[in-house]
């Protein structure tokens, strides 16, 4: 027999009180057991022991079973160590949630092995439920210490009852037919012990009168040799026996003396005075229904069960029946407790009637209460309001706004009758009906009587009051009406007047603002008939305060057709004729002394716009002749335009002066000027591209001169470039587009229009154009021309180009040039080419050939 085996014998020999199979956990625990302090103790002794045994291999043990469990660490070191399995990491926290995370992993596991838990949760557990802790210990016992016990394929607890019979059958006074009856003795403990090792205990001196003593003998021989921790005691199964009786007594002594305090709380039949006090007592007599009497019912159930329980097991104990003192018996219990449903059953009758009598008195008195708060909400400051005399400041209008308020008022005075009527008439049938607080209800009603006559008095005061008022108003009203059908007009007047007065002008000539003096001229002559219009309405003002204070009106002060007041009028007035008119004078007057100003700077400056202006224009004209005339040399020119260049820079002082005249304009905020028509923008550009012009025509003569002198071209062959330049740059600017120079190039004789004429046009643009700027400038034309004259034989070409045009003949005629070449070509050819003086050429003949030698050089023909 393993140590297992031995253990889970002794301890089954006191826990296991049912032949139910003890997997279903609540038949073998839940019952009358723990109602025994007893029991319960020593399930907590055979529990902790058996824990322990398995808690001392991994170096801890628990000193309180339902204390050490709680946090879940134990437990699930408990579970590592019987299973031989790893449980997840448990948590390290101190807080409530981290010990029923970490019971919940212990139960958890528990579930994985198949085994139910009933009603055990990880909060009861961490709480510390002394009833679903043990339940648990109890549960993992039966899993993984018994359950995997079987002999002959029988129920694990079938099979351990089996073992234990065919291990003890050759002993004497053992029969071991259960797990409870058959222990009691010890002898059967001791033959287990015997059987596996005799030299442990003499069975032969054992003795079936002293269980006690055999049981110890077991318990000592099992610790002390064969490593099972002592769990039980031998004095534990009679000690929860006699515990069992001493509490049924004490039960019943306690349930008894219970129904005798109930009884007569449940006899005073002394009605309250309130509703609510005697709905206080039904609500105490259903808490006793609700709370207090269902534990006493399960409480006596309970003892019944427990009376026949103890009985049973002091029968089965070899031990007298229990017989309790005379009342104490559990007929009297039954009899008490009859007697006690029946007085509650009346007192119970008793209680609704009360209460139904009173719910009547208290629906008049809540009746009466409803009313009279109603009736004294409606009349709260009625009495205030009546006798105010706000009628006293009030217009015309408000007047009859109040005349009708108040006539709604009265009728709805009427109105209210009806319910002080019903006041009076539930006070009195409260009266009648003696109820406990009359006085009161009769205090309320008479002060609700009271105040309702002196509404009338008020009522029909206050009508009197307004009837008189409302006359005298009526002739202040047609004044007030009249008032405000004059000011209106004369105020709308005097806004406009004050608009135009300080309406800001924007003037650019004298004459702009001599038309605004004139016409605020004609504006101060409108001023005496407007102060007429004053006069007037000042006296329909003063008229209004005469009769008021004749007849001891409170005037309000406010007009109801018009919020302009006499002050309005009079502020507004003064405003005028005193502030903005004279304002406006001086405004115009120092707007008049500007314009003057202004126009003399205009003056100023067109004065030397209208010199420098034609000045530049000239100069650029003479600059553009010295550069198109191509007579005289190159060194010539270059002279000529030096003498212009130092001109244009003496002229600068003039610039600057114009430019400070200009800065004095601007300052002024002069945007016109009528005397020219140069700006100084205008001025500035044609000043800066006289400069640029003159530089760049000082340069394009310095870039002949160096390609003449390097290329060795003529005086005559530069002339002729520049002719030939001059005729296609038709811009006049320095520079030829494409299609200009296309032109200038077939008038030179390059074919340019047959098939491969686009392909060498291209060729000669990236020479001449070589930045793709889309123009061709004369000094790249020059370099062109001069390296073509170079590399080529060009006066043959085009003296071959012409002989073939005029028919092998040394002449060529107008007409055949205009037949043969595009227009542009032939007029330049017509116009270069000189008579030809050959006898035998007719009228008009040209040369051809000295036209193309001049052009291209001399050459062998």
């Amino acid at each position: 027999m393993t140590a297992v085996e031995t253990q889970i014998t002794y301890t089954n020999s006191y826990t296991i009180q049912h032949e139910d199979t003890y997997m279903t956990q609540e038949e073998d625990w839940d019952r009358d057991l723990l109602l025994d302090p007893a029991w319960e103790k020593q399930q907590r002794k055979t529990f902790t022991a058996w824990c322990n045994s398995h808690l001392r291999k991994a170096g801890t043990q628990i000193e309180n079973i339902e204390e050490d469990f709680r946090n879940g660490l134990k437990l699930m070191l408990l579970l590592e160590v019987i299973s031989g399995e790893r449980l997840p990491k448990p948590d390290k926290g101190k807080m409530r949630f981290h010990k029923i995370a970490n019971v919940n992993k212990a139960l958890d596991f528990i579930c994985s092995k198949g085994v139910k838990l009933v009603s055990i949760g990880a909060e009861e557990i961490v709480d510390g439920n002394v009833k679903m802790t043990l339940g648990m210990i109890w549960t993992i016992i039966l899993r993984f210490a018994i359950q995997d016990i079987s002999v002959e394929e029988t129920s694990a607890k079938e099979g351990l009852l089996l073992w234990c019979q065919r291990k003890t059958a050759p002993y004497r006074n053992v029969n071991v037919q259960n797990f409870h009856i058959s222990w009691k003795d010890g002898l059967a403990l001791c033959a287990l012990i015997h059987r596996h090792r005799p030299d442990l205990i003499d069975y032969s001196k054992l003795r079936k009168d002293d269980p006690i003593g055999n049981l110890n003998t077991a318990f000592e021989v099992a610790e002390k040799y064969l490593d099972i921790p002592k769990m039980l005691d031998a004095e534990g199964e009679t000690a929860r026996t006699d515990s069992t009786l001493s509490n049924l007594c004490i039960s019943l002594l306690q349930l008894l003396e219970w129904i005798r305090r109930t009884i007569p709380w449940l006899e005073n039949r002394v009605a309250e005075q309130t509703m609510r006090a005697m709905q206080q007592k039904l609500e105490d007599f259903r808490d006793y229904r609700r709370v207090h009497k269902p534990p006493r019912v399960q409480e006596k159930c309970q003892l019944e069960i427990n009376f026949n329980t103890l009985q049973t097991k002091l029968r089965l104990s070899n031990r007298p029946a229990f017989m309790p003192s005379e009342g104490k018996m559990v007929s009297d219990i039954a009899n008490a407790w009859k007697g006690l449903e029946q007085v509650e059953k009346g007192y119970e009758e008793w209680l609704l009637t009360e209460i139904r009598r009173l719910e009547r008195l208290d629906h008049l008195a809540e009746k009466f209460k409803q009313k009279c708060a109603m009736h004294e909400a409606w009349t709260a400051g009625k009495e205030d309001l009546l006798s105010q005399k706000d009628y006293e400041s009030a217009s015309l209008m408000e007047i009859r706004a109040l005349m009708r308020k108040h006539e709604a008022f009265e009728s709805d005075l009427a109105a209210h009758q009806d319910r002080v009527e019903q006041i009076a008439a539930i006070a009195q049938e409260l009266n009648e009906l003696d109820y406990h607080d009359a006085a009161t209800v009769n205090t309320r009603c008479q002060g609700i009587c009271d105040q309702w006559d002196n509404l009338g008095t008020l009522t029909q005061k206050r009508r009197d009051s307004l009837e008189r008022v409302e006359k005298l108003w009526e002739t202040i009203d047609q004044l007030y009406l009249e008032f405000a059908k004059r000011a209106a007009p004369f105020n709308n007047w005097m806004d406009g007047a004050m608009e135009d007065l300080q309406d800001m002008f924007i003037v650019h000539s004298i004459e702009e603002i001599q038309s605004l003096i004139t016409a605020h001229d004609q504006f101060k002559a409108t001023l005496p008939e407007a102060d007429k219009e004053r006069m007037a309405t000042l006296g329909i003002h003063n008229e209004i305060l005469k009769i008021a204070q004749t007849y001891g009106i409170k005037l309000s002060g406010i007009n109801p057709y018009t919020n302009l007041s006499l002050q309005d009028i009079s502020t507004k007035w003064d405003t005028v004729s005193q502030h903005f008119v004279p304002l406006r004078d001086q405004m115009l007057q120092e707007e008049v002394a500007r314009q003057q100003a202004n126009e003399r700077l205009r003056r100023q400056f067109a004065a030397q716009a209208n010199i420098i202006g034609p000045w530049i224009q000239t100069k650029m004209e003479e600059i553009s002749h010295v550069s198109v005339d191509i007579a005289g040399s190159l060194e010539e020119q270059m002279n000529s335009l030096k003498q212009y260049e130092q001109n244009i820079i003496n002229y600068k002082s003039n610039i600057d002066k114009l430019e400070g005249d200009h800065q004095l304009i601007q300052e002024s905020l002069i945007f016109d000027n009528k005397h020219t028509n140069y700006t100084m923008e205008h001025i500035r550009v044609g000043w800066e591209q006289l400069l640029t012009t003159i530089a760049r025509t000082i340069n394009e003569v310095e870039n002949q001169i160096l390609t003449r002198d390097a290329k060795g071209i003529s005086q005559e062959q530069l002339n002729e470039f520049r002719a030939s330049f001059n005729h296609f740059d038709r811009k006049r600017n320095g520079m030829m587009d494409p299609d200009d120079f296309r032109a200038c190039l077939i008038s030179m004789g390059y074919d340019l229009v047959s098939g491969r004429g686009e392909v060498e046009f291209a060729r000669i643009m990236t020479l001449v154009d070589p930045n793709n700027t889309g123009v061709v400038t004369f000094q790249a034309f020059i370099d062109f021309m001069t390296r073509e004259t170079a590399e080529t034989d060009t006066a043959e070409q085009v003296m071959a180009s012409f002989k073939i045009l005029a028919s092998d003949k040394n002449y060529i005629t107008v007409e055949e040039l205009r037949r043969e070449l595009p227009p542009e070509q032939a007029e330049y050819c017509i116009t270069r080419m000189t008579r030809y003086a050959g006898p035998d050429s007719p009228p008009g003949a040209l040369d051809y050939i000295s036209f193309s030698s001049a052009l291209y050089g001399e050459s062998d023909l």
